[in-house]
């Protein structure tokens, strides 16, 4: 199975165009963040997790030709508003996408792409398969994915564990029967927007410590706003098995 981070960053703390802080103005490609999406693909194709508001332009970096499946997290715009995109993919493709998503995540679709669902449906528009999913593990494209319940302030989130991956994000508190989940797997990826405390986010020293629990082979920070700071910088203050993640990091479990 191999993993590509597409968009590590999120729209919280975003600054304007002109801002002339560290992080914006760092030649580090590192530094350089798109909304938060990965990529998983193995001998049956790709999923992806999430269509952020920069989609396309992660699809068009990446060259994903064919896109089998996606798998939504939660129903914030940051995560689900590059759906109209999903049409270059029927129009190459020949057939509708499968989206797999809890009632929430249809329930800000139905809303947010009302013309989708619409009953006389306008030429060209995204063609979707809707398949609901809820804690219970289900089986996708060869994976067995775990379901992973936790909180964004008052949001469920679903985070999704395949075999020894984890994949969590926008995520403030996780109960302990689902961190139980995530424990004994080699590679764990988990959200930190920034040192500072968050009401909806966790920080990097409380992402840090649920890594210490968990004791996975390597960790990878996602999710991160420009207040963390720079990527180069922030990364010596980490243990030796955490990395923040930094879009197009790929890696083989």
């Amino acid at each position: 199975m191999k993993v590509t981070f597409l968009g590590t960053g999120t729209s919280q703390g975003i600054p304007v165009i002109s801002c002339p802080c560290a992080v914006c103005s760092s030649i580090d490609s590192k530094d350089n963040r798109l909304r938060c999406s990965i990529l998983i693909n193995n001998e049956h194709g790709n999923l992806l997790i999430d269509t952020g508001p920069d989609f396309r332009q992660q699809m068009l970096r990446e060259k994903v030709k064919n896109l089998n499946a996606v798998l939504y997290t939660h129903e914030h715009k940051d995560h689900i508003a590059g759906l109209d995109d999903i049409r270059a993919f029927n129009y190459f493709q020949k057939k509708y996408m499968d989206l797999y998503l809890s009632d929430h995540v249809e329930e800000a679709l139905r809303r947010e792409f009302a013309y989708v669902f619409a009953d006389v449906k306008y030429p060209g528009i995204p063609l979707i398969n809707l398949h609901r999913i809820d804690s219970e593990p289900f089986d996708l494209m060869g994976h067995h994915i775990v379901p992973i319940s936790v909180s964004h302030y008052l949001m469920p989130v679903f985070g999704y564990r395949f075999g020894d991956f984890c994949y969590v994000t926008d995520a403030k508190t996780i109960q302990s029967e689902e961190i139980d989940k995530i424990k004994g797997a080699k590679v764990v990826v988990l959200n930190a927007l920034r040192k500072e405390t968050h009401v909806s986010h966790l920080n990097l020293d409380e992402a840090l410590e649920i890594i210490q629990y968990l004791k996975p082979e390597r960790a990878y920070l996602t999710h991160l706003s420009h207040q963390m700071g720079l990527h180069e910088e922030v990364e010596k203050s980490l243990p030796k098995n955490v990395k923040l993640a930094y879009d197009g990091l790929k890696f083989e479990i």
